[in-house]
């Protein structure tokens, strides 16, 4: 008996103790030299890949935002605002969900099928703004012109980036919205458009928060 008792004693130490190391080992020494190796090697990707702007983050790369005016009374979505590039639409999970306008409390692509009559509505309504939007003295946007990403949300809904055609596309509004020269506006797509990663995999980019930062900048020399 007093055998049994000391066997069972020392079994449950035993297994304590396991559990005290791994605990140490899995739960406070892994993550701290995985954080550590993370933060010396990839501090920018481990942080969130932020963006600074005057001094403080005013978002990430990885993350769309919108530009809309402040929300009218009696309106239920904000127009937006046309002094800045507008990135793609952030339909999500669709118009009754939680994830619209770049809201983080989820993500997710529409479940709509190519032939549903409201993602048809959806996308013909998104063309005509675009078009209306993008329209100015001088240069007037064709239906024909208006890429794919300028009306259709990403797989996330949170895409940061446009294709360099949308960007482009809005050149003629930001210029005129903002008073500059357009070949300034032209410069800073230019500038800030991304090639293919590696050459070869994906598709030519433009992140609209970097570019809306630029242009910031630019704004306040003029």
């Amino acid at each position: 008996m007093n055998n049994s008792v000391t066997n069972t004693a020392r079994l449950l130490g035993a297994g304590l103790r396991a559990l005290l190391v791994l605990t140490l080992v899995t739960g406070v020494i892994y993550p701290l030299v995985v954080t550590g190796i993370a933060q010396g090697l990839f501090s920018d990707k481990a942080n969130g890949s932020e963006i600074e702007a005057d001094g403080k983050v005013v978002g990430s790369s990885l993350i769309g935002q919108s530009y809309n005016l402040p929300l009218k009374k009696g309106r239920q979505t904000p127009d937006a605002d046309l002094r800045w590039f507008q990135g793609r639409p952030a339909n999500g999970l669709g118009t009754n969900s939680v994830n619209t306008q770049y809201k983080l409390i989820l993500s997710g692509a529409t479940n709509l099928s190519a032939d549903s009559k409201v993602l048809i509505k959806q996308v013909q309504d998104a063309k005509a703004a675009v078009v209306k939007d993008n329209s100015v003295p001088g240069y007037a946007v064709k239906p024909s012109e208006v890429p794919a990403d300028a009306v259709t949300s990403s797989g996330s809904g949170l895409d940061p980036d446009i294709s360099p055609a949308y960007a482009e596309l809005q050149v003629h509004r930001v210029a005129a919205e903002n008073n500059l020269p357009l070949a300034q506006v032209e410069k800073l797509v230019k500038d800030h458009t991304e090639g293919r990663t590696l050459g070869f995999m994906g598709e030519p980019r433009v992140n609209v928060l970097e570019l809306n930062i630029a242009l910031k900048d630019l704004v306040a020399k003029h």
